[in-house]
């Protein structure tokens, strides 16, 4: 199985996550999971639902064993038995534009009002905001290389004056030679984890009650320009979404537009109002 995943360039998380999934399979089982029966699946999904795991995680579960039984077993009449689990979208928690600037005031350095600078004035993920590197920085034509995001796939952003002024600042102060944003170890990136902790410690210093991770301030970015009337084609553009329907979710929570667009019944009441003058 892992050189069935290795030879289709699975990411080590993916391979990890893919063989935990398959080990939990055949603890369940007993014994070797390519002994398994139709039954045998159906019972394991039915074990999963009822020790309350949450959709992502039965859906995770559900990939993994598909690519098991399709491809490494080459069992198809197994993976047919498998069924996802509908996870309910939710409306994404964003922060207003003064938010936005509090928690950047309250950044702890220039390294960090630039990583969260990538994260809300380019919409990048966390992940993409901590492998940048230094050559992906275009200043003539203001734009950042976003290198096999998510997807497996490049894409550029925008970048802004102001964007680019901070990574300015940071560059001048620490001189990064490959990554962006170094580690400890300047042979490794700072990782996802470490940003994502530090913008939620700056949130609270900022004295924001949102929980606030970097992905908020993506959902933000997103929002904001929709408010702004861009195009959400070109929105789903800058964050790389496959999909314009996850892009379309953000037309729930982009109050401005909301509230700009006028309602039918304020043309019935200048009908109304014509008809009783005519």
């Amino acid at each position: 199985m892992i050189e069935d995943m290795t030879s289709r360039r699975f990411k080590e998380k993916v391979q990890r996550d893919y063989l935990r999934h398959v080990r939990n399979f055949a603890v369940f089982l007993g014994r070797s999971p390519d002994a398994a029966t139709a039954e045998d699946v159906r019972l394991y999904q039915l074990h999963l639902a009822e020790q309350k795991i949450g959709a992502p995680s039965i859906n995770a579960a559900v990939a993994a064993l598909r690519f098991f039984f399709n491809v490494t077993l080459e069992r198809p009449e197994l993976a047919r038995h498998l069924a996802g689990v509908h996870m309910p979208r939710r409306a994404p928690v964003v922060l207003s534009q003064e938010e936005v600037s509090l928690l950047l005031e309250a950044a702890p350095g220039l390294k960090y009002k630039a990583a969260f600078g990538g994260a809300y004035g380019a919409g990048l993920r966390v992940s993409e905001v901590v492998a940048l590197k230094v050559s992906d920085i275009d200043s003539q034509r203001m734009t950042l290389r976003v290198e096999q995001g998510k997807g497996q796939r490049d894409r550029y952003v925008m970048l802004s004056p102001q964007l680019l002024e901070w990574l300015r600042d940071w560059w001048r102060a620490a001189r990064p030679q490959a990554w962006l944003f170094p580690g400890q170890n300047p042979v490794n990136p700072m990782s996802a984890r470490q940003l994502s902790r530090v913008v939620s410690d700056a949130a609270r210093a900022a004295g924001i009650a949102k929980r606030v991770s970097p992905h908020i301030l993506r959902h933000s970015f997103a929002t904001h320009l929709l408010e702004q009337n861009v195009d959400i084609r070109v929105i789903q553009v800058l964050l790389g979404h496959a999909k314009l329907e996850t892009t379309a979710l953000y037309t729930r929570v982009a109050v401005n537009t909301i509230r700009d667009v006028a309602s039918s019944l304020e043309k019935l009441k200048d009908l109304t109002g014509r008809a009783q003058h005519a």
